[in-house]
């Protein structure tokens, strides 16, 4: 499986993704902007976007999958 150029759109929409769950679990601008240099603090806050992001994609894939049936 070789890696394929990205989709510009899938990346921006995947930004928009991201930005929305930081700012439901109250992730501060300053963090959002890359203000914030304290690495404990990011560690922490970018687990549970990430996770977020991850399970929502999941959920979308698997909707997908059982709608084409």
């Amino acid at each position: 499986m070789g890696k394929k150029p990205l989709d510009p759109n899938a990346i921006r929409a995947l930004n928009e993704m991201k930005m929305e769950i930081a700012r439901e679990l109250g992730v501060t601008n300053a963090f959002l902007n890359n203000e914030e240099a304290d690495p404990v603090n990011n560690i922490f806050t970018a687990g549970p976007v990430g996770g977020l992001m991850t399970r929502r994609l999941v959920e979308m894939g698997e909707r997908e999958l059982i709608d084409e049936e």
